[in-house]
Parts: structure tokens; sequence; C-alpha cells
């Protein structure tokens, strides 16, 4: 129980770093230097401002210089960190790779946040992610198996972006023959359609090197059901609200898969 207690105070801590994290990367400011401020007046926080939880709870969300609201982000992102770590210590006890699950957790939340509110993968993030995901085993074969899982997720992630986005392109570029005349014959104005981005193919890799096989390829149709209704109630809007960051339902199916990985995979054997 107090292991488990441990765990859980260094997953609030590792939360409260994570909110510096979230909001400093996609601004292009130094995670390291700069005192925590209120981004509202600017004034510097003190120490007991910045005890993870608990501050805002004290707060009662308001700075306690110039009253404005604290996002409820920061307690949310410092609690879901603490849970995670309390997961993963309840199940492989205070170790170093379970510490760096935890620690591929908490990156691909970063990741998934910022996915969701600026639209954008950081790089640093993804490969810290794929980085402690290949890391979190307990002999070296096991970082092996690992890195194999990360590499053919993110080869076949490559593959399908190529051929999605060659079948897009090509269908425009068909669709605009009909539309030539002989002054605009010879230029070609036809879009390269993306059908992904790298971040995500760099995501699969992680959610490989965590997963393994069976279960990632589960996770991915999960993230897909998981996104389903948003994509349908953004069809009607404009093309960049049709944006839909696809990270954090990776992230979201990742997690959930990784908590019942047992009875998913008693249920795919049994499928045989």
């Amino acid at each position: 129980m107090i292991e488990l207690s441990y765990a859980f105070v260094l997953g609030l801590l590792f939360g409260s770093f994570l909110n510096v994290v979230i909001l400093r990367i996609p601004k292009e400011e130094s995670i390291v230097f700069g005192a925590s401020h209120c981004y509202a007046c600017g004034t510097p926080l003190k120490p007991w401002h910045n005890i993870p939880l608990f501050s805002w709870l004290f707060l009662r969300g308001k700075c306690s210089f110039c009253k404005s609201k604290i996002s409820v982000q920061y307690p949310a992102i410092e609690l879901i960190s603490g849970l995670i770590f309390l997961f993963i210590a309840s199940r492989y006890g205070l170790s170093l790779p379970a510490f760096f699950i935890a620690l591929s957790f908490l990156m691909l939340l970063a990741l998934a946040m910022i996915d969701f509110k600026y639209k954008m993968i950081p790089d640093s993030l993804n490969l810290l992610a794929i980085i402690f995901a290949i890391a979190g085993a307990w002999n070296i074969q096991g970082v092996f198996l690992n890195l194999e899982n990360a590499l053919l997720f993110a080869g076949g992630f490559t593959l399908l972006r190529f051929s999605l986005s060659y079948y897009l392109s090509s269908s425009v570029y068909r669709a605009g023959l009909k539309t030539k005349t002989s002054w605009n014959k010879h230029y070609d104005r036809s879009p390269l359609i993306e059908a992904m981005g790298e971040g995500d193919i760099m995501v699969a890799a992680t959610m490989g090197a965590l997963l393994g096989v069976k279960l990632t390829l589960v996770a991915i149709f999960l993230s897909a059901l998981l996104a389903l209704p948003v994509m349908l109630l953004v069809m009607n809007l404009s093309k960049e609200e049709q944006r839909v960051p696809f990270v954090p339902f990776l992230a979201m199916a990742t997690l959930i898969v990784y908590i019942y990985d047992s009875p998913i995979l008693t249920y795919i054997n049994t499928m045989r």
C-alpha cells in the first residue's frame, strides 16, 4: 500500500511537469527555464501554488493574485498521471521497466492534449514515447521484441499512408483531367493529399512497443470506433472544422487495451 502511495504521488509530480510541457512546447518556450507564472497577470507563482492537485483545490480554481480562472486541465492531467502511475505500479510494482512504461503513457497523454488543442504532434515527445515504450521491458530480449513491434507498425502505417495518399491524389488527378482544356493541358495543379500525418505513424510505433501485435490491432480498431461518433458530428461543418485530431483516440484506445489486455487476449485466443 505504501508503494502504491509513492507511485501515485510520483505520478502527480510528473503530471504537474507534464502541464508545463503541454503548455510550453507548442509555443516553442523552454520547459526548464522560466519560473511558473500566471498566464493572465504574469505574476510568478509561489512554491505552495504548485502543489499538484491540491493547490488548484485550495485556490478554488482561481489565481491567487488576479483571481483569473485556472483551467481544469491542470488538475485533470495531474490526476490522470497519478492514476497511470498507480495502475502500472499495482501491476508491476516499483521497477525501472514499469517506470518507463508509465512515462511512455504520459508522453501519449501529452501528445493527445497538444493534438487536441493545437492540432500538432511534437516529434520530441513522440520520440520519447517510443524510447520509453521500447525500454519498458524486463530483459534484453524484451527490448528487442518491443523494438521489432515498433518498427513493424511504423512500417505498416507508412505503407498505409503511402497507399491511401496515392489513391486519394490519383482520384483528384483523374477528376481534374475532365476539366482540362487546350490552354491548361500542360499544367498539373493537382494537390498531393496526405491520408495521415507522420506523427500518427510514430504513435503507432509506440503502440506496437507497448501492446504487441495482437493488442495493437485491437487498439487501432477501437480508436476508429471511438473516433466514429465525432467524425459523424463534424461531417456538415467546414473543412477546417472537419479536421479531427486522431492521436487522442489512439492514446485512449491504447490505455484501455493495456488495462484490459488479459481478457482481450483470452477472447482472441478462444476465437481461433
